[in-house]
C-alpha cells in the first residue's frame, strides 16, 4: 500500500508541474514515505533524515532551497516527534492527508503536521496514473477495525474505509487502457471491503466477491489478486469467486500470526487454530489449485515453547507456498507493548531461525513440484541478462525466459525447467 501511495503522490506532484529527480542531493523536494509496522522501519527514517539534512544544508549554502517531507504511517503516529528530532523537516503528512501536499507547497502556512483521517477526500483527489506497467496495485480499502493487540494500523490508518465501486472501476479501466493485465486489490483488511451502489432504485451492498466479478468483466484484464485478508472475513461468496472466476488467481495470502490458541486470544485475532485450518481445508476443496502464504510472529509476549511448537504444527499441516515470519516488535500505543513478559532476544532469534528453515523448505518443495510442468506466465518486464524477460505464474512464482522477441505484457505458456533460489528458468511452449 505504501508503494501505491508513493506512486499516487508522484502523480499528484507531476500533475502540479514537478518532475521526478533521480538524485536526492539535487532535488528540491525529498519525500520519505514511511512504515510503522516494525521498529526497524521507523528507526531507518531518522537515519535517512540525518543524511537528507546535510543535503539541505549544502543547498542552502549555494542559495537554493530544499523541502524535506515525511509521509506515511510513522508520520501519522509520530508527527510532532519527527519535527522535534530533526529540525530540517518542513512538513509531516499522515497517509490520508498527503493529497494536500501540492496545495501546501504553493500556499505554505504555519502548520507543519497534517494527520487528519481523510480517506474519502484523499481518493477523490488522486490523479489517474499514466503508468504503462503490466501489473498494477489498486487500493480499494484502508484502515482496520480488528484491533489486534500487536498492530498499529488502526492508529495510523484509522477505521475501515472502502472506496466506491465507481471510483475503483474508473481507475481499473484507466490502468487496463494503459497496458495493465493484472490488478492486485489492496487493503489493510481487504476482505472486509463493502460499498453501496444504487441499482434499479434500490441500495445494494457490494462486497469483495462482487467487486472481483465486476472487474473480471473488463476486457483486457487477465488476472486479479487481492491482499491482505483476515480469516474471519472470508465468506462463501468470495470462495465461490475462487471456484468460478478464472481471472481470480489461485493464491491467497491469509495471515494466522500464531498456531497457538492461547497466543491468538492474547493477540485478539478473533479466530482460533481450528477455524483457520478448517477454512484452509474448505478453500482447497473448492479449488484444488489454491496455494497459501501467511504471516507469523515469533516471540510474542508470553509465548512458551509449547505455543511455538503449535505454530510449527500449523506450518506442517498447511505447508505454505511462501510465508513471512518476524520477531515480535512492540509498537508504541498497542496493548501488547504494555505487557512485561517479553521473550528473551536469543530465544526469539532461535525460534525464528527454526521456523524460517521449515517455511523455506516447504516453499522449495512447493516450487520443485512445478519442474517440467507447463504454466501460464504473465511477463511484466525485462530481466537483468540480455534478452531475458521476467514474469510470474498464477501462484506468484517468478519466472525468467530468454527470448529474441519482446515478451512484455504477454500471457504465455512456459515449461519450467530449472529452479534457482526462488526463481524458475523456463522455455516458451510451442
Amino acid at each position: 500500500m505504501n508503494q501505491y501511495d508513493s506512486e499516487k503522490l508522484n502523480d499528484l506532484l507531476e500533475f502540479n508541474g514537478y518532475k521526478q529527480s533521480n538524485n536526492f542531493e539535487e532535488s528540491d523536494i525529498a519525500i520519505l514515505n514511511t512504515c510503522h509496522i516494525r521498529e526497524k522501519a521507523s528507526e531507518k527514517l531518522y537515519s535517512d533524515l540525518g543524511r537528507l539534512s546535510k543535503f539541505k544544508e549544502n543547498k542552502k549554502k549555494i542559495g537554493k532551497q530544499m523541502h524535506i517531507i515525511v509521509t506515511g504511517c510513522v508520520a501519522q503516529a509520530e508527527g510532532d516527534e519527527i519535527l522535534k528530532r530533526n529540525k530540517s523537516v518542513d512538513f509531516v503528512f499522515g497517509p490520508q492527508s498527503f493529497h494536500k501536499l501540492p496545495m501546501i507547497l504553493k500556499n505554505s502556512n504555519n502548520d507543519k503536521v497534517y494527520n487528519d483521517f481523510l480517506c474519502e477526500n484523499k481518493f477523490s483527489s488522486l490523479i489517474p496514473s499514466k503508468s504503462k506497467e503490466v501489473s498494477k496495485l489498486v487500493t480499494i480499502q484502508e484502515g482496520c477495525d480488528k484491533f489486534c493487540s500487536f498492530c498499529v494500523v488502526p492508529y495510523t490508518r484509522g477505521a475501515e474505509f472502502s472506496r466506491s465501486v465507481e471510483n475503483i472501476y474508473a481507475e481499473a479501466i484507466t490502468l487496463v487502457k494503459n497496458g495493465a493485465k493484472e490488478l492486485t486489490l489492496l487493503g489493510q483488511n481487504v476482505s472486509s471491503y463493502e460499498s453501496d451502489v444504487i441499482k434499479d432504485g434500490k441500495k445494494k451492498k457490494i462486497r469483495l466477491s462482487d467487486l472481483c466479478q465486476i472487474l473480471s468483466e473488463i476486457v483486457g484484464l487477465e488476472r486479479i489478486r487481492y491482499l491482505t485478508s483476515h480469516p474471519i472475513d472470508i465468506d462463501d461468496n468470495l470462495l465461490n469467486q475462487h471456484q468460478k472466476n478464472s481471472k481470480l488467481m489461485p493464491f491467497l495470502h491469509l495471515p494466522i500470526q500464531s498456531g497457538s490458541d492461547r497466543i491468538l486470544k492474547k493477540m485478539n485475532r478473533k479466530h482460533n487454530k481450528s477455524f483457520y485450518l478448517s477454512l484452509i481445508k474448505k478453500i482447497k476443496k473448492i479449488n484444488k489449485n489454491m496455494a497459501f502464504s501467511s504471516d507469523f510472529i515469533v516471540g510474542y509476549p508470553g509465548e512458551t515453547d509449547k505455543d511455538f511448537q503449535e505454530s510449527l504444527e500449523v506450518i506442517e499441516k498447511v505447508r505454505f507456498a511462501s510465508s513471512y515470519s518476524f520477531k515480535y516488535s512492540p509498537r508504541p500505543g498497542t496493548p501488547s507493548s504494555l505487557k512485561d513478559n517479553f521473550i528473551d532476544e536469543d530465544v526469539s532469534d532461535m525460534r525464528l531461525k527454526e521456523m524460517q528453515s521449515i517455511l523455506n523448505k516447504h516453499q522449495t518443495e512447493f516450487n520443485l513440484s512445478f519442474i517440467d510442468k507447463t504454466v501460464e506466465v504473465l511477463f511484466s518486464g525485462k530481466g537483468k541478462k540480455h534478452n531475458q524477460y521476467v514474469g510470474r505464474t498464477p501462484h506468484l512464482q517468478p519466472v525468467h525466459v530468454v527470448s529474441s522477441k519482446s515478451l512484455e505484457g504477454k500471457l504465455l505458456n512456459v515449461k519450467l525447467e530449472d529452479l534457482t533460489s526462488y526463481s524458475f528458468h523456463g522455455k516458451l511452449s510451442t
